[in-house]
């Protein structure tokens, strides 16, 4: 059972703690049943030198024609999702308010990022040692997959789910580990930067998290909208889903976060009569939008509500002048001074506070008082508080890439 070990800790959310137990990502097959790993892989040919470019390794991971009808189980990673992410509501353009420092200090707690009530927030200061391991056995538990399951012969969608569950929780754990840390991007993993420190390893291959983004999903999926699944551990960026992605749902829950994230300030802005936009864009743009002004315009078109939609018939151009990478924490990357006991109204929304409450400094009740505020004004103004999103569905018989993401 060692293939299957099972573990449980504590999520460390005050009245809310709970248990969990990380298991490996079970493959199974269209039926639900759990598919025989072995004979899957004895079915691929993988021989060192049949399976392994040593010029180019991760080429292994292209996509191959006629998938085998199998998908992986995501639960586990779905369930800690879920206790341990705050969503702060679909965006609605509006700057947070200016923060204070606490009476008698200069020194200023919990997130600054003006825009702070965007996008989710995890709980790190809530997490204890056993949660921390639990993400780092997870991911060696989704390596163990990779070594054993052709993952690149699985429909594509169940592909693209692997790659994005992979890169987050691994930075989840790095985080998670290192934290209080102000902005994931000045981390280093042994000396290197986060973002290409190689402490994932696929099929003997050291990987790093930009490996996965740029020469695996990026090289091999054409949509743009696969930048919104990559979370990177910052405000600034895509969001962290409180949803785990599924072969059945990524297609939606990557609109769903194209969505949030390109009506969201910290991602367009009018500023005179240029367009600004998140320099997240322009790190992509050799990929998705190599004529970076027009490819990118188009693209934000796709997904403008209408208030992106004025701004875009107002603006000429694209400048990537928005930058924020403050860490997505509810405490800001910093240790809170003092506690108060706070929660969620029943009903409000979804979320690891609801009907409950954890021990929160004066900065995180403050952030999440502004929360609460923002979403009974959104509320009484009848805008939607939450997107909804239904998976794709296969009928016996289908074409296993049916709903592919290209």
């Amino acid at each position: 059972m060692s293939s299957l070990r099972l573990f449980q800790a504590a999520c460390a959310l005050g009245a809310l703690c709970t248990t969990f137990a990380a298991a490996p990502a079970l493959a199974e097959n269209g039926s639900g049943q759990a598919a025989d790993v072995s004979l899957v892989a004895a079915s691929a040919d993988f021989t060192t030198g049949q399976e392994r470019d040593l010029a180019d390794p991760l080429a292994v991971f292209a996509p191959k024609g006629d998938p085998i009808r199998h998908r992986i189980d995501y639960e586990i990673w779905d369930y800690a999702l879920k206790q341990t992410t705050l969503s702060m509501g679909p965006p609605n353009r509006k700057i947070a308010r200016r923060t204070f420092p606490t009476l008698g200090s200069y020194i200023l707690k919990g997130p600054q990022s003006q825009y702070r009530l965007e996008g989710s927030l995890v709980l790190f200061s809530f997490l204890e040692e056993e949660v921390i391991e639990s993400f780092t056995l997870y991911r060696e538990d989704l390596e163990k997959v990779a070594a054993t399951l052709d993952i690149a012969a699985l429909p594509r969608n169940e592909q693209l789910a692997f790659w994005f569950n992979l890169h987050n929780v691994a930075v989840m754990e790095q985080l998670a580990k290192a934290w209080p840390v102000r902005e994931p991007r000045a981390l280093e993993v042994d000396g290197v930067p986060l973002d290409q420190a190689k402490f994932i390893t696929l099929r003997g291959t050291p990987v790093s998290l930009r490996d996965i983004r740029e020469n695996i999903v990026f090289r091999h999926w054409k949509d743009p909208k696969v930048i919104y699944g990559f979370w990177r551990g910052e405000i600034g960026g895509p969001e962290l889903q409180r949803n785990a992605f599924t072969g059945a749902n990524v297609g939606p829950l990557l609109d769903v976060a194209a969505l949030d994230y390109v009506n969201s300030l910290r991602a367009t802005q009018k500023r005179g009569e240029r367009l600004a936009v998140a320099d997240y864009y322009e790190e992509v743009a050799p990929f998705y939008f190599p004529d970076f002004e027009s490819d990118l315009r188009a693209h934000l078109a796709r997904y403008a509500e209408e208030d992106v939609k004025e701004i875009l018939a107002q603006t000429s151009g694209a400048e990537p002048a928005i930058r924020d990478h403050e860490i997505a924490d509810l405490a800001g990357g910093t240790r809170p001074a003092s506690y108060l006991n706070v929660g969620s109204l029943a009903g409000a929304m979804d979320d690891p506070l609801l009907m409950g409450s954890i021990r929160a400094d004066l900065a995180m009740f403050q952030l999440l008082e502004d929360r609460r505020r923002k979403l009974q004004v959104m509320i009484a103004n009848d805008e939607p508080v939450y997107r909804v999103f239904f998976p794709d569905l296969l009928e016996p018989g289908d074409d296993p890439d049916k709903h592919a993401v290209e």
